[in-house]
């Protein structure tokens, strides 16, 4: 559900943010239609309230030498609480773990790897995620090619 406090103002806002996070308040404070004040206001408005929850540097996957993604689904032998936990706790402790999300359906996880290479990602399953206490099945699946990749929410299409 849109949060209703968010007005068009600020989602404008939000839109010219999430394309360019460096962008001057004057700059900004100009594309929205507001003087430099109100809009330095709004801004922190929404940092405050955990709408903007920080600023990022978004680095080429290819370029640092992490070509591969690897979609994973783990299963976990029990899903409760306890057992959700501590899988959660050791995905959050992995740097080549990207995105992981728990599911519905027949995988309790979606995991995004990055790696250098299979060896890599070898050594990430044999030496990680296989040792976690509880999981019961792995399928990975391996992305050929990044057909689309957004960061930014469409905010202005609400």
């Amino acid at each position: 559900m849109p949060n209703p406090d968010l007005d068009a103002i600020d989602r404008r806002i939000l839109t010219a943010l999430q394309d360019n996070a460096r962008i001057r308040n004057v700059e900004l404070a100009e594309t929205v239609g507001l003087s430099a004040s109100p809009c330095l206001r709004r801004v922190r408005q929404l940092e405050d309230a955990g709408v903007i929850r920080g600023y990022v540097t978004l680095v080429d996957q290819q370029a640092v030498g992490l070509p591969v993604s690897i979609f994973i689904n783990v299963t976990l032998e029990r899903q409760v609480e306890q057992a959700l936990e501590e899988f959660e706790a050791n995905i959050r402790a992995w740097p080549e773990v990207m995105e992981c999300y728990l599911m519905t359906g027949d995988a309790d996880y979606l995991l995004r790897v990055v790696t250098a290479d299979l060896a890599a990602y070898e050594r990430f399953l044999l030496d990680k995620l296989t040792r976690v206490r509880g999981v019961a099945a792995i399928k990975s699946s391996f992305s050929l090619k990044q057909v689309a990749y957004r960061t930014a929410l469409p905010v202005g299409a609400i």
